[in-house]
């Protein structure tokens, strides 16, 4: 890929994961690359479920479509040049094309299925739609460990849970809540709250469950940092902190959501970067 398409593929990367770095300076040049195309296939397969004026089921036959894109390119059948370069950095890094097809069966999910029965339901859905990009990182970097996947895995949901929280009245006008029905129920939540934006005690209490609940993923992944080191381990702890310090300004908020949607500044960024070198 040219350097323009590299720059490109990188700022829409930045653009859409605002509050976590993604293939930062911190990771080599070579590799950087490497994760940027996979982040510009995520980023175009979210966009097809999300993005637009068109109905269910055309976006839906436009994943399929990117889905036939995607096996076409790893039989040497290019649509275009994003996906000869996705073809050779799957080839290259031994990668599995499993993890790409999970992400498109997720963003299938997300315009066929809007409600969640029970958290187990919600960690199928983060298996597929986050754990991936987790598991394909360190694949790049060649860290094929099945305890370090599962570290990287809680890393990766908890980070996911945290965009739910971050993203509550985004998703709720897109038709979608994420948090368990039998859970809202627990806490006599319901939808009326978020049709009405309405940051009450009971909606607080929920959150605040769904928050702790998260803190203790990601204090179980962090056991994936004994498996990394250099620069990586210094973007992942930057990435970590970045989530934990969303779930801290919902806190500090007195999770209050609506209308307070929490978000990282510059100031953030690089005190959780200072904050990773110093713990090194």
């Amino acid at each position: 890929m040219s350097d323009s398409s590299i720059k490109t593929v990188i700022s829409l990367a930045k653009t859409h994961y605002e509050n976590f770095p993604v293939a930062s300076f911190l990771i080599p040049k070579a590799k950087r690359q490497d994760i940027a195309i996979v982040y510009w296939f995520a980023r175009t397969a979210d966009d097809l479920a999300d993005e637009g004026q068109i109905s269910a089921s055309e976006r839906i036959s436009a994943l399929n479509d990117l889905e036939k894109n995607f096996n076409d390119a790893l039989n040497n059948k290019f649509i275009s040049e994003e996906f000869r370069i996705l073809s050779d950095v799957i080839l290259r890094n031994k990668l599995n094309p499993k993890y790409f097809t999970d992400l498109i069966a997720a963003f299938k999910q997300d315009v066929i299925k809007n409600r969640y029965k029970n958290f187990y339901e919600v960690l199928d859905y983060c298996k597929r739609s986050a754990d991936p990009i987790g598991r394909i990182v360190l694949d790049i970097f060649n860290i094929r460990d099945e305890e370090a996947y599962l570290y990287s895995d809680k890393i990766c949901t908890a980070l996911q849970l945290t965009n739910f929280f971050q993203d509550v009245e985004i998703d709720f006008a897109k038709g979608r809540i994420y948090f368990p029905l039998e859970e809202m129920r627990l806490f006599n939540v319901d939808e009326n709250m978020f049709e009405m934006k309405e940051n009450n005690p009971n909606f607080s209490a929920l959150l605040k469950y769904n928050i702790d609940r998260t803190k203790v993923l990601f204090a179980q992944g962090k056991k994936i940092f004994s498996y990394l080191d250099g620069r990586l381990k210094l973007e992942i702890k930057w990435t970590v902190s970045g989530g934990e310090k969303i779930l801290s300004k919902i806190e500090k908020n007195k999770y209050q959501i609506f209308g307070k949607r929490p978000k990282l500044n510059k100031r953030d960024f690089i005190s959780i970067l200072l904050k990773s070198i110093l713990t090194e």
